[in-house]
């Protein structure tokens, strides 16, 4: 038996070639393979690959959040084509907006490629559940989860996530631990559990 809180994170890929099997989704093994890497606690994960249609991925997001879901993660639908929805519907179903995490996520970026300015990520709470909108790409979710390294291993700009279990302590739901070499929470001194 773990001494972890078990945690539900819903995972969300958006793209309507993936979900129609033009080609295979990638959005869904990166965003799996990188929290599994990422935390200690024993995850139950809820996949979703769904088309860019608005109401249909609002009305996913409810459902993952009234499954249980602490954390929902999508990825895909965030730049400036008329199809790419996802903040539209993510923030239609918020009952509060957290504009950092999108900056963050804009400024991870904007090292790489100045087209980063186009991305209209946001990240969302609704009920006890945290909803981040993440880009399409395997790369571009690690970069921006995990942050950016050295050359020499050591973190240069943090990733969100580094933000995320402390958020999620805020809102009411379980105490995530992550594995610091992937990433690093930051809680307050008086925010840390005492190590089991």
């Amino acid at each position: 038996m773990s001494s972890f809180d078990p945690v539900t994170i819903g995972i969300v890929s958006i793209s309507d070639r993936a979900s129609s099997g033009v080609y295979e989704d990638k959005g869904l093994p990166a965003l799996l393979d990188w929290l599994t890497r990422a935390l200690k606690n024993p995850v139950r994960f809820e996949p979703r690959l769904i088309p860019d249609e608005q109401e249909r991925i609002s009305a996913t997001l409810i459902e993952l959040v009234n499954a249980g879901c602490s954390l929902v993660l999508t990825t895909g639908g965030t730049g400036p084509a008329p199809r790419d929805v996802t903040p539209e519907a993510t923030l239609a179903v918020a009952h509060r907006v957290m504009p950092g995490f999108g900056e963050q996520m804009r400024q991870i970026s904007l090292r790489f490629v100045p087209t980063a300015i186009l991305s209209r990520q946001c990240a969302v709470i609704r009920d006890k559940s945290l909803i981040i909108n993440l880009p399409g790409q395997p790369k571009s979710i690690w970069e921006t989860l995990e942050g950016l390294r050295r050359d020499d291993g050591t973190l240069e700009v943090p990733g969100i996530f580094a933000a995320v279990p402390y958020c999620i302590d805020l809102i009411g739901g379980p105490y995530l631990e992550t594995w610091d070499e992937v990433s690093k929470a930051f809680r307050p001194k008086s925010a840390i559990r005492p190590a089991q």
